[in-house]
């Protein structure tokens, strides 16, 4: 079965900082990209960042630039996601998402990762207070 499980949420301050994990089972973590979407309560999902395979190539909304900085691990099947200076407004939902690595480069937005996702993991709950 295709497994992504997300974790490393939790409760911090703003400012702080926070690392979420990955781990993906089940299909060949080398033929997708991995991305990271939050839903905030009342809110849309929105796309995050998104790492290649092949060429870690990388993708940010524009909401987390600069603070946000996603890795990952292809022989531990995992991805990282480091958030730093958080605010109140990252406070979501985070999730993992697997999308076809032919499908994943330059031309992908924030806004169309979720449409290029085929598997979806379960999310971790991550909240910054004020």
């Amino acid at each position: 079965d295709v497994q992504l499980q997300a974790s490393g949420g939790g409760l911090v301050q703003a400012g702080g900082s926070l690392r979420l994990s990955c781990a993906a089972s089940g299909f060949t973590f080398d033929d997708y990209a991995i991305g990271w979407f939050r839903q905030a309560p009342g809110k849309e999902r929105e796309g995050v960042s998104c790492i290649s395979s092949s060429d870690g190539f990388t993708l940010y909304a524009d909401s987390v630039k600069g603070r946000f900085a996603i890795s990952r691990d292809n022989a531990k099947n995992t991805v990282y996601l480091q958030m730093n200076s958080l605010k109140p407004e990252d406070t979501a939902v985070y999730y993992c998402g697997a999308l076809p690595e032919l499908l994943f480069g330059p031309l992908t937005t924030a806004q169309s990762m979720g449409e290029m996702t085929s598997h979806w993991g379960q999310g971790t709950q991550v909240t910054v207070s004020s």
